[in-house]
């Protein structure tokens, strides 16, 4: 990952940042985007460039607000020169039920999940293709096995998963886009319920919750090392999905 360059969205916090420091110990010269989390972002930055000097670079952009992508593009190329890697981390996540969704709830967890990863991916896509890059998604399984009172969450993480096949399809064979569906990795920062937890613990096939770093390393391996590698969804979920 020596000169490459690589666009993490959401990397201030969590499995985000996670990723952004798996891939700068790797060799990649990073861009960290959030949204609201400055000072989170404003120290994992300062944190790699005290390691590297001017690798990484902070991004403050609001997802939804699609017109923002194509400035974060150009702000990537101008800092680094060049993009090598996007990986579409960023989301929203929260409950949904049916009876209660509202315009504004759809909006968001479509946008930020499905809207944002689609016009970022296509802005990204001539510096992109220049480098011969490549794309990841964070999907979630959640896409494929229904979390109850989460529906819309759900239907655009679905819709991810689709747009990453799709878009390995259309951008070929320049650029290869990937998708990584984590399990039980962290846990809503709103909480939930122990009982709940132990329970899709023990429906994994490890009996155990995975770690932010087993999702960074798949990320790193898909961006790395999986050249003859597009259009897949690797679950990272301990074997919860079987």
């Amino acid at each position: 990952m020596q000169t490459k360059v690589v666009l993490v969205t959401g990397a201030a916090r969590r499995i985000g940042a996670e990723i952004a420091r798996h891939l700068h110990a790797a060799g990649a010269n990073v861009a960290v985007h959030y949204h609201s989390s400055v000072n989170d972002a404003a120290e994992l930055t300062m944190e790699l460039n005290r390691q590297r000097p001017d690798s990484a670079l902070a991004l403050q952009a609001d997802l939804r607000d699609l017109d923002e992508l194509p400035g974060m593009i150009d702000a990537v190329v101008e800092q680094f020169g060049r993009l090598d890697g996007l990986v579409n981390n960023a989301s929203t996540f929260y409950p949904t039920p049916v009876g209660a969704i509202n315009r504004d709830q759809w909006d968001d967890l479509i946008t930020t999940n499905l809207g944002a990863p689609l016009f970022l991916s296509q802005a990204a896509a001539p510096a992109l293709r220049k480098a011969n890059g490549a794309i990841v998604n964070i999907v979630d399984i959640h896409a494929k096995r229904p979390l109850r009172h989460h529906p819309v969450y759900c239907a655009a993480k679905a819709g991810l998963d689709m747009l990453t096949r799709s878009l390995a399809r259309e951008l070929g064979p320049d650029i290869r886009v990937n998708g990584v569906a984590p399990g039980p990795i962290m846990w809503p920062e709103q909480g939930s319920d122990e009982a709940l937890r132990e329970q899709i613990i023990a429906g994994t096939a490890l009996k155990r919750r995975g770690e932010p770093r087993d999702v960074a390393e798949t990320v790193l391996f898909l961006l790395r090392d999986g050249g003859y590698i597009t259009g897949q969804i690797i679950a990272v979920d301990g074997g919860r999905s079987i």
